[in-house]
């Protein structure tokens, strides 16, 4: 008949386990001491453990929490109110935004308008064979070769 060993393994067992909790409380007190922010996956990554097992251990998943609260940034850290834009401001600035908008988008319509007159005007001369000079290097006419 064998011996029954099994008080090694449990024994092993609990080793196991007191070296993960030891992981997981070093890692804790090191990154508050160090101002890291303190999530259950942060504290994870950082002891070796599963977030599972952190929720299952009471104590540290309250300490976490605990942590978390305390680190978490304080309406205080917003905007100060003297520093905030006015909704009248605002509004000032969106009305500046669409008159200028509306300046360029009529501005965009002059050009089109300037190069579609100035394509027909080309068009219309290369059609009657009036090319002029301008229009070719060195006075040259070009062939009319017909409508496209």
């Amino acid at each position: 008949m064998r011996a029954d060993n099994t008080h090694h393994v449990v024994a092993a067992a609990r080793r196991r386990a007191e070296q993960t909790r030891e992981r997981a409380v070093a890692a804790l007190r090191r990154m508050d001491a160090t101002g890291q922010r303190i999530t259950f996956d942060a504290v994870a990554q950082e002891a070796g453990v599963s977030r599972s097992w952190l929720y299952a251990q009471d104590d540290l998943r309250t300490e976490i929490e605990r942590l978390r609260e305390r680190n978490a940034p304080s309406p205080s850290t917003a905007t100060p109110q003297r520093q905030r834009a006015s909704d009248v401001s605002l509004l000032r600035r969106l009305e500046a935004a669409t008159a200028r908008i509306s300046q360029l988008e009529a501005d965009n319509r002059q050009l089109r308008d300037a190069l579609a007159r100035a394509l027909g005007e080309r068009r219309a001369a290369e059609v009657t064979g009036r090319t002029g000079d301008r229009d070719t290097p060195k006075g040259r006419t070009s062939k009319l070769v017909g409508p496209c």
